[in-house]
């Protein structure tokens, strides 16, 4: 009998309401979810002015932009912001909101010095006469830093707001959550802009197809 009461079971009807998952419950927060689908985004932008300049390139009035040596320093001013930011996950976690607090607000001065690092390699590209509608290598080195650096910006804002939290309700509910995506966020930035500035690193080594003479 027992048998034959096993195979007869509906096992799906004796649940009861607390055993079932709950209708449209997401497996992680709303706000990871929101912020995923924003970099899918914004990822998708970059990887299309990425593959425009590398397609433009072939052309023969390109002209590669030199690397600045104030590029390398902004880009490990960056990594460091990054570092901190991630740090600042791990104090959180740990539930040290000193520490957190510390590496929270050096990882938004680097993204500040990072910003200002740029207007000035933008100051001096001008000075040497690399201006943005002289060439389309200008055009697109303009754009896609100041792309990049209007998510900063945006990134910033967000920034901020956890930072005041971090100082007024140290240890609040969803504050660690809040210290992790601005962490992502920076994470992702970081690796969008190593993309960017390797592909002028290669440019400018020559490591693409060689340029075809003729026009656009």
């Amino acid at each position: 009998m027992s048998l034959i009461r096993t195979l007869t079971a509906k096992p799906w009807l004796e649940q009861t309401p607390e055993d079932l998952p709950a209708l449209g419950r997401l497996p992680m927060p709303t706000a990871r979810v929101g912020l995923v689908v924003f970099l899918a985004v914004v990822a998708t932008l970059f990887a299309l002015l990425v593959s425009a300049y590398v397609m433009r390139m072939s052309f023969g009035d390109w002209r590669p932009l030199p690397a600045l040596p104030v590029l390398w320093l902004n880009t490990l001013v960056l990594a460091l912001g990054s570092v901190a930011l991630h740090l600042s996950v791990l104090g959180a976690r740990r539930g040290k909101w000193t520490t957190t607090r510390l590496r929270f607000l050096f990882g938004g001065l680097c993204a500040l010095a990072f910003l200002a690092g740029q207007l000035v390699a933008w100051r001096q590209l001008d000075t040497l006469g690399y201006f943005v509608a002289e060439n389309p290598a200008n055009t697109f080195f303009y754009l896609m830093t100041a792309l990049h650096g209007l998510h900063i910006l945006g990134g910033l804002v967000a920034w901020e707001r956890t930072a005041v939290k971090l100082w007024s309700r140290s240890g609040a509910a969803g504050l660690q959550l809040s210290v992790e995506l601005c962490a992502t966020y920076w994470h992702f930035l970081l690796v969008v802009w190593l993309v960017l500035f390797g592909v002028l690193l290669a440019d400018t080594q020559g490591l693409f197809v060689p340029h075809m003479h003729h026009g656009f």
